[in-house]
């Protein structure tokens, strides 16, 4: 049986790469990879175990067909690498940390997708962007009002889409990551050689 595709998402600033890091082990021992992103500017991968490209060779590996999923966003390009497929039809499953907005082309490509929305409490992120001290405080409030977006149950419904709260500890999100893939079928292979 192929693997399936657990596209997570969530606003800058709601944990999502802690969250990926924290998993790596647990989520190799049910036969998940977390894929690498090609993201073409460092500064929006801190923290993140990212590939990073020029635009221009982001472009030309669009071009090759390198990418099995790619986007745009901020003037940034993201891309998944084009490996994943073979995974998936090896039946290992593959974590991606994906955009809310490319969702319905993921959906396109992977109708038997897993999307989870990483969510957190407003004043919590609030604080976190502060320590982080990476954004000004105009950015910060774009960032809050984009939280909000991603907190907003009527989409969540409408898109059939995984909420996880990431508002208290992380090792408490975990378990909820992996309850989350237990319920939706994701579970060891017996061989990923």
């Amino acid at each position: 049986m192929p693997g399936r595709l657990i596209y997570l998402m969530g606003p800058s600033g709601a944990g999502k790469d802690s969250l990926i890091d924290a998993a790596r082990q647990p989520l190799s021992v049910l036969g998940c990879d977390v894929a690498k992103r090609v993201i073409t500017r460092s500064a929006e991968s801190v923290g993140e175990a990212a590939t990073e490209v020029t635009a221009e060779e982001f472009e030309q590996r669009v071009l090759r067909g390198d990418f099995s999923l790619f986007w745009r966003a901020n003037g940034l390009g993201y891309g998944i690498p084009v490996e994943i497929d073979s995974w998936l039809a090896q039946g290992r499953h593959v974590l991606v940390n994906g955009s809310r907005g490319y969702l319905p082309q993921a959906r396109e490509r992977y109708p038997d997708l897993i999307p989870i929305v990483l969510t957190v409490d407003t004043e919590v992120l609030r604080r976190r962007l502060l320590r982080r001290a990476r954004e000004s405080l105009n950015e910060i409030e774009h960032r809050l009002r984009r939280n909000d977006q991603f907190a907003n149950a009527a989409w969540l419904d409408e898109e059939h889409v995984l909420r996880l709260d990431n508002s208290g500890a992380l090792e408490v999100t975990l378990v909820g990551l992996l309850a989350i893939l237990r319920e939706q079928g994701v579970s060891a292979v017996p061989d990923r050689t």
